[in-house]
């Protein structure tokens, strides 16, 4: 008869298709039966936090949930920070856990349920009676609340046959949040009046518009109100239409698109949470810009905002569309009052180059998203992290999807690259300033997109810190795997934030790693990349069939002289 951990695997396997982990005395049942008697793919890391960041990039790149499983105790702790990080960025996954036993603890057991709830997840244990059931609430949890759960199995009921496995329902999921109430349709006509009668509009969508499914809505929307656009770090892509976007919003975004951001007269925000980085420390807008927010959190998200609806994205789009299609013929070609009706349709039918230019049109957004070009080598000999950046973009692959650790480098990516769309490009770890979390993500988003090539990019010291699964990330890729580290031979943050400050930089210095070595001793093709030449391996790699070659290694030995302007921009607001 099946066990409690089968029935916990067969139900999950119902909604999942992906398990991640590391194999343990409290997770061994219930992989044994995802292996034996389910048709998910587990695939093994090599540390536990792997198994949660695998999970969470999993779902970044496919918008499938995935599972991530670990034994109790050690194996728990271990996936914290990265338990933190998905709930910080509002990532649902399911991970199993082994706990202690119904009898008690044992001396090597913790309070996981605490230790769960301190960084915001929920825990559900399954009993011999209810295993089923409680898979499905807990997977109904992560996909209402979009946030990570532990799914807990106590040691000494594991393995207790459990009878026939239940029809257990389908998981619920939430329906798209619609604006309710007369103030909200108050406040959205307020924002169809605020954009019609704009000079300079202005539309900012985050990862909360891509998740709702927007981007076509917010094109329409952007064309019918002749706005630029652009989009938070998390929404890269969101806009179909790349001639009036600006690029990415705050640090990352160049100077001359955020030049025209701070002129917007109307701004109206799709989900997107406005954090400090997003808004430049509150230098985003003008003083004199009338902002709006369309979000599904519970109030306005920064003390800029003069006027809020609690939406879905796409449905808020589409209701200011609405509103906006009644009049938007006779806003821009209502006759004056003293117009003859001659000239009124002499105007109507004056072809669109003739007539004055909308504020998109009569700007260079080309110019605008210029960043600086870089030289080829910085003034310590070492490579100019700028230039290296805009190299690597003209040969990589077009199908690719980058997953970022955090560190000082995060800036030359988010710069320098083209992002598609916001599930090609991910940053795990960001949300809760940790870093560590690069190698796990490979082997999530290669599961997630096995045709496309995943690009990690990731500083030395979040390489190091994640190294166990640099062999997790190869095997997982293989030649559908890339991975370009910025050495700098340092903590590059916290040189740039406190050895400018006169700390003592001993500790923010790392000795020079080969990668490329660490990368061979696994399987993977490591290049030393000292000069912009080395980096044409890339471009011939690119060109090779997947399948045959293997994951490649840049170890790009770049100058820590070279500041990212985001991080000049935090270096300001902290002095």
């Amino acid at each position: 008869m099946p066990s409690v951990s089968a029935h916990v695997a067969l139900t999950l396997a119902q909604h999942i298709d992906h398990v991640f982990g590391v194999m343990g005395n409290g997770n061994a049942y219930f992989l044994d039966a995802i292996e034996s008697q389910t048709d998910a793919v587990f695939t093994a890391v090599r540390h536990e936090q792997g198994a949660v960041v695998a999970a969470d990039a999993h779902f970044r790149a496919s918008g499938r949930v995935a599972a991530a499983t670990s034994t109790y105790g050690a194996g728990f702790t271990n996936t914290l920070t990265a338990l933190a990080e998905a709930v910080q960025a509002h990532v649902p996954l399911v991970l199993v856990v082994g706990d202690e036993p119904t009898s008690g603890p044992r001396p090597w057991d913790v309070d996981q349920i605490a230790l769960a709830s301190a960084v915001g997840a929920r825990t559900y244990t399954t009993g011999r009676a209810d295993a089923a059931a409680t898979t499905v609430i807990a997977i109904e949890h992560a996909l209402t609340y979009r946030v990570p759960v532990v799914l807990a199995i106590p040691y000494d009921v594991a393995a207790l046959e459990a009878g026939p496995v239940p029809e257990a329902p389908a998981p619920r999921t939430p329906v798209p949040l619609a604006a309710r109430g007369d103030f909200a349709e108050g406040m959205l006509d307020e924002m169809a009046d605020a954009l019609r009668t704009a000079e300079r509009p202005f539309l900012l969508a985050g990862r909360g518009a891509w998740l709702a499914g927007a981007g076509d809505a917010l094109g329409e929307l952007a064309e019918a109100t002749g706005a630029l656009t652009a989009s938070t770090a998390l929404g890269r892509g969101v806009f179909p239409d790349t001639r009036y976007d600006l690029g990415v919003t705050g640090g990352f975004g160049a100077d001359g698109a955020m030049a025209l951001v701070h002129q917007a007269d109307v701004a109206v925000v799709f989900g997107a949470s406005l954090n400090q980085f997003t808004m430049r420390f509150g230098e985003l807008f003008s003083p004199g810009t009338r902002v709006f927010q369309i979000d599904v959190a519970p109030a306005a998200t920064h003390a800029h905002v003069g006027g809020f609806v609690r939406a879905d994205a796409r449905l808020a789009a589409s209701a200011l569309l609405e509103r906006l299609s009644d009049e938007r013929f006779a806003r821009r070609n209502a006759p004056a009052a003293d117009e003859s009706a001659d000239s009124v349709r002499a105007k109507r039918t004056t072809p669109r180059e003739a007539r004055t230019p909308t504020w998109r049109e009569s700007v260079d957004v080309a110019a605008a998203r210029a960043y600086a070009e870089g030289d080829a080598f910085a003034a310590d000999g070492r490579l100019d992290p700028r230039s290296a950046a805009r190299r690597i973009a003209e040969l990589l692959p077009e199908d690719r999807v980058v997953v970022s650790d955090g560190g000082h480098f995060i800036g030359w990516a988010n710069m320098y690259w083209p992002v598609a769309a916001p599930d090609r490009m991910m940053m795990v770890g960001t949300a809760f300033q940790s870093i560590g979390q690069g190698w796990p993500s490979v082997v999530g988003a290669t599961r997630a997109r096995p045709d496309s090539t995943v690009v990690l990019t990731s500083g030395d010291g979040g390489g190091l810190m994640a190294i166990a699964d640099l062999e997790s990330a190869v095997r997982a890729a293989g030649g559908h795997g890339c991975a370009v580290i910025w050495n700098d031979a340092a903590y590059g943050a916290e040189v740039n934030l406190y050895g400018l400050k006169g700390l003592a930089e001993g500790p923010m210095l790392i000795p020079e790693v080969d990668f490329a070595a660490f990368g061979a001793a696994v399987g993977a093709e490591g290049v030393v990349v000292r000069s912009l030449a080395d980096l044409d391996r890339l471009g011939a790699w690119a060109s090779e069939d997947p399948d045959a070659r293997r994951f490649l290694v840049l170890d790009l030995r770049i100058s820590g002289r070279i500041v990212a302007p985001y991080q000049q921009e935090i270096i300001r607001v902290n002095s």
